[in-house]
């Protein structure tokens, strides 16, 4: 295969890679929590305790991976990744006792660290410098169906196969699929293309803002993706609509993905995350005060923003900072996320249970504290 053809089949193979690591790991227990915990002698709450935990071993590695694949390149991270998520979901599927488990779900937290966005939009960046922000789009928008198809998938599996084949399944995809994928497409070498200029990473104003910025988003996301339908039915909705309604979400993040992609890219990444901040709370006052009728409003307010923050995750490190040091500046930006969101569900049900109209105006206060951090980011001189 020509060099031109194999680079074309780059977009493609990350989108796949993304695709095939959030269903199996970050959207795996949504639908795999009770058939797993019945069947190793436990409860839900224990296997999403061990979820939270995972989220902080996944935050913990994070700064680890962004190094790694300055140093690497993000083909050995994404692959040694692939064999991460693996071997926890081998774990998962072999488990009979609750150690075990929750063994299995750490694991998966680590595969999580070192094996989602950041690698793969540092492949990006190491390949299309400046010009990267359509690609991080493309990769981000084939990513989104990691959400949307993957509760179906993992549902099918455990209806055909049973949730241990469904763990065996998706094991198999990272080895079988992606890991040769990985190996054969991606470019090798470092990340960043050249020897880093300034050594470590420092924070900074700028810094400072990005990861209150994303810590707050990650927030609202999780705690959306745990509560969202509950949050339906307190406004008024049964518990079909409330599903149905909640899909919409997922519909918004790849809808406004796609216009992003199909834009010309000339707008400022600063000013599509301020407005993206704004459509949570936006959609949310819609639905207070449009009561039943309009209860569909933050799930489509909360979509699109995500959507948008999504790529803003990739693209705003590098517009403000370059593509120098990226990996591993994207990595800690994003850290301080990857730890509150551990504590999203249970914070945000809490509230949840006293007030639809209370969790509501608790995540919109979050949006909007992300909106006021959008002011003051500033491109580093000489970029």
């Amino acid at each position: 295969m020509s060099r031109l053809a194999v680079s074309r089949l780059i977009i493609p193979v990350l989108g796949l890679g993304m695709i095939v690591s959030f269903a199996s790991s970050y959207y795996l227990l949504g639908v795999l929590a009770e058939p797993l915990a019945g069947g190793v002698g436990t409860t839900p709450g224990v296997v999403f305790t061990a979820l939270s935990g995972a989220f902080l071993v996944s935050a913990a590695l994070s700064p680890f991976g962004g190094c790694w694949i300055d140093r690497r390149g993000g083909r050995e991270v994404l692959s040694a990744a692939a064999l991460i998520f693996a071997l926890a979901l081998i774990l998962l599927g072999l488990a009979r006792d609750p150690v075990v488990m929750v063994a299995g779900v750490l694991m998966l937290g680590a595969g999580m660290g070192v094996g989602l966005y950041g690698p793969a939009y540092a492949v990006l960046v190491a390949l299309h410098g400046e010009a990267a922000k359509k690609p991080i789009t493309a990769v981000s928008l084939l990513g989104a169906f990691g959400g949307a198809l993957g509760w179906p998938l993992t549902l099918l599996m455990i209806e055909t196969v049973g949730w241990r084949g469904a763990c065996f399944v998706w094991a198999g995809a990272h080895v079988v699929l992606c890991l040769p994928l990985y190996w054969a497409v991606l470019p090798d070498g470092r990340a960043g293309g050249r020897p880093p200029a300034s050594g470590r990473v420092r924070w900074d104003g700028t810094m400072i803002r990005l990861a209150v910025l994303f810590a707050g988003a990650w927030w609202v996301a999780t705690a959306m993706s745990a509560h969202l339908p509950r949050l339906l039915t307190r406004l008024g909705l049964s518990a079909a609509e409330a599903a149905m309604a909640a899909g919409l979400m997922a519909g918004a993040a790849i809808a406004v993905r796609l216009i992003t992609l199909a834009a010309p890219g000339r707008g400022s990444p600063v000013a599509a995350a301020r407005a993206a901040t704004l459509l949570h709370p936006f959609g949310a006052l819609i639905a207070f005060v449009g009561g039943k009728g309009a209860a569909g409003a933050v799930a489509l307010g909360q979509g699109a923003g995500n959507g948008l923050l999504a790529v803003a995750s990739g693209v705003l490190p590098l517009h403000l900072f370059g593509r120098e040091n990226y990996g591993a500046r994207q990595a800690l930006v994003l850290t301080p996320a990857r730890f509150v969101q551990a504590a999203a569900p249970a914070l945000y049900g809490v509230v949840l249970d006293r007030s639809a109209g209370l969790a509501m105006l608790l995540s919109s206060g979050v949006c909007l504290v992300m909106f006021a951090m959008t002011f003051g980011l500033r491109r580093k001189p000489g970029l």
